[in-house]
């Protein structure tokens, strides 16, 4: 059985499984699922067309699955969906998608998203993620596994993030961030790669001397980006790391910032 403070309201629609509890004051709507052992602090409000997974912490005042800001919506039924295991602080804001986006806002696992944080509409973000306090997205971008992004980093609408990069306080991202790789200032520019996390994250020091070499090639001689990339080509010897890295270069929609 949930465990429901007196005080929350939750229509009787909603699904809570096993283990979940709400605090005080907390609004749970219609067309609501939240998964076993997910705990919901006070003053909460989830609106309909949420899916919460198992054994997340929704801290106090977070808002999660409202309407998205985005001036012709009209209504439509679209959703939020969360995975497993996220912790999200207090007063987080995660908006439902669009139908002009993919119609859904998704959250994976075992992400860390600190207060005052903002995913808007269309967002996809991966697992292992973390997101320092007022970090916040625009609409329609993508956040891979490992990215951290630091305090008030913004991130405009249909930006990537690449996998293990990080970002500096106050970072402002208007082009796409390619993995690996420490990114800083307004607008963002590029500082290396992020050898700290790699090596905590027990990257092989050959991968990482490889990634290395690899920005170097993108960002330290000058080279446009067909010529980089195919110097890329050049020092891969099959490593997933730098294919990854050639990769998002080669797909990126914005442009990466250079």
């Amino acid at each position: 059985m949930a465990d429901i403070h007196p005080t929350a309201i939750v229509d009787p629609s909603a699904t809570l499984e096993e283990g979940v509890s709400v605090g005080p004051y907390s609004i749970i709507d219609g067309d609501v699922s939240i998964g076993r052992g997910t705990r919901v602090g006070s003053h909460v409000v989830i609106r309909s067309h949420t899916e919460i997974g198992s054994e997340n912490r929704i801290f106090q005042f977070s808002s999660l699955g409202e309407d998205p800001q985005h001036q012709e919506y009209s209504g439509e039924p679209t959703r939020l969906k969360i995975g497993d295991r996220n912790t999200i602080r207090e007063y987080c804001t995660i908006n439902r998608g669009t139908i002009r986006g993919l119609g859904v806002t998704q959250i994976g696992n075992d992400n860390f998203i600190m207060a005052y944080a903002h995913i808007a509409h269309d967002c996809v973000l991966g697992n292992n993620i973390i997101f320092a306090n007022g970090a916040s997205l625009a609409g329609h971008v993508d956040v891979e596994d490992h990215a951290i992004l630091g305090g008030f980093t913004l991130v405009h609408q249909f930006c990537r993030i690449g996998c293990h990069c990080i970002t500096g306080i106050g970072c402002v991202c208007l082009q796409d961030i390619p993995p690996y790789i420490v990114a800083a200032g307004n607008p963002a520019r590029p500082y290396g790669i992020n050898t700290k996390g790699l090596r905590r994250r027990k990257f092989s020091e050959g991968s990482i001397k490889l990634l290395t070499a690899s920005y170097r090639i993108v960002y330290r001689r000058g080279l446009d980006l067909k010529s980089a990339l195919a110097e890329l080509d050049k020092i891969n010897n099959g490593d997933p790391n730098v294919t990854v890295f050639s990769r998002f270069l080669c797909n990126s929609r914005r442009g990466t910032i250079r």
